[in-house]
């Protein structure tokens, strides 16, 4: 059997992560953290929103797939059983415009140490 994808895709299980998890802000991101109880699965499992603000269509998915490719980059030093969501700030675009993958990873990484210390 394929392995389920590690995407958070219902709006149900986004508004638990909003709801009951914790948060970390930076400049261009919101970092959202949940730990989930279901101990038969380590995986650790994202979801993206990225508002109009950001742009079109086109643009939200750049921003979307950046956010996504940094995030697992960074997969190993997150803690198992955990669903996270990132959401992007309309400043993100000129983030990825100025530092591309680097600036979104160095971004992301503040956030997740910042989550670690609250």
């Amino acid at each position: 059997m394929a392995p389920k994808r590690r995407r958070l895709s219902r709006s149900g299980e986004f508004d638990r992560v909003y709801r009951d998890g914790s948060s970390h802000a930076t400049r261009y991101l919101v970092l959202y953290t949940f730990p989930r109880k279901d101990e038969d699965r380590d995986e650790v499992r994202l979801g993206v929103s990225v508002n109009r603000k950001v742009g079109g269509a086109v643009e939200r998915n750049r921003v979307k797939r950046a956010l996504r490719e940094a995030f697992w980059s960074l997969a190993d030093r997150l803690p198992p059983r955990h669903d996270f969501v990132i959401v992007a700030r309309a400043e993100i675009k000129e983030l990825i415009d100025r530092e591309g993958m680097q600036g979104v990873s160095a971004n992301l990484e503040e956030a997740i140490a910042g989550g670690r210390s609250t």
